[in-house]
Order: structure tokens, then sequence, then C-alpha cells
């Protein structure tokens, strides 16, 4: 089981809001994101990083905890991270989310984090997240870019999902 610690969920009781995940890189990656740059290969050392995103429907496949397990997902046949176990024990207990939260039809790479999380050698290890009707994701990305520890992979990178 993952740390519980390690889904730290923030404000009201909708089901939307915006998130930061907490990625760590376990062996050096060079890869495309999907279309990204006309698929140029991106080198990525070994290390943590954080993606940035929302979830602002209040239901459906754009909800936040639909968003969340989505990410949590990998392709088939690969196995989900571990913390999508967690998100699924997690989210009814604090009112997140309804019904089976799964992809219906198992995950198809569309956004370019999704690229980065299929990478058998990158783990999801944690979901910070504000339940929130409001979308922060530019306000969460110019918070994190002014850390003196941060620093962008590539311009855009992201935030052109």
């Amino acid at each position: 089981m993952t740390d519980p610690r390690n889904l730290i969920p923030l404000g009201g009781d909708t089901q939307s809001g915006s998130y930061v995940l907490r990625l760590r890189v376990t062996e050096p990656l060079s890869m495309a994101f999907g279309r990204f740059r006309k698929a140029k290969i991106i080198d990525l050392p070994r290390g943590e990083y954080v993606y940035i995103g929302s979830g602002l429907a209040t239901k459906g496949g754009v909800s936040l905890a639909r968003r969340l397990v989505r990410h949590a997902t990998r392709t088939d046949p690969a196995n989900p991270h571990p913390i999508r176990a967690d998100m699924l024990r997690f989210f009814p207990t604090i009112g997140l989310g309804h019904g089976d939260l799964l992809p219906k039809n198992g995950k198809t790479l569309f956004w370019n984090v999704d690229h980065l999380l299929d990478q058998p050698t990158v783990r999801f290890e944690a979901a910070y997240f504000i339940r929130s009707i409001v979308r922060m994701e530019r306000e969460l990305g110019q918070l994190l870019e002014e850390d003196v520890g941060t620093r962008i992979i590539e311009k855009g990178l992201g935030a052109n999902d």
C-alpha cells in the first residue's frame, strides 16, 4: 500500500479540482511525449518531477477522481501504478467520485503526461489535489516555478495539453 500521506486532498467537497502529481523517474529516459514538438526526443535524468493538471467537471471522465485514477492507469497489459488501488479505496471515504472510476475502455495515450506515466521506469508517487471549481493550474505552476529547486523540462510541455 502507498503511504496514505501521498494522497492529500484540500478544499471543499466538489467533484472537480486541480492537482499536482509527484512522479519519480528511476532510470534516465530519452523519449517523445506523443506529438509534442513533432515527437522531439527529450532526455529526462533520474529524479522527481511534478505535473499539474485539473479535472473540472462534476461528473464523467473529466471529474477530478476519474482524471487522477486515469493518470494512475497504464495501457494494457501493463500493471497500473500502485497508487491507483489506494485511490480507489480512499476516494469513496472522502466522497470523491461515484461508481466505477476506472477508464471505461482501458487507457489510450492522449495527454503528453500519459506517455511519461506509461513508462515502466516511472513511478506515480503522490497526488496533491485541491477540490474547487476554480482552475488553478497557472497559479500552482507559477508557485512551483518560483522554487529554486524547480527546473522546466521543456517549455510548453504539458501546457499545450
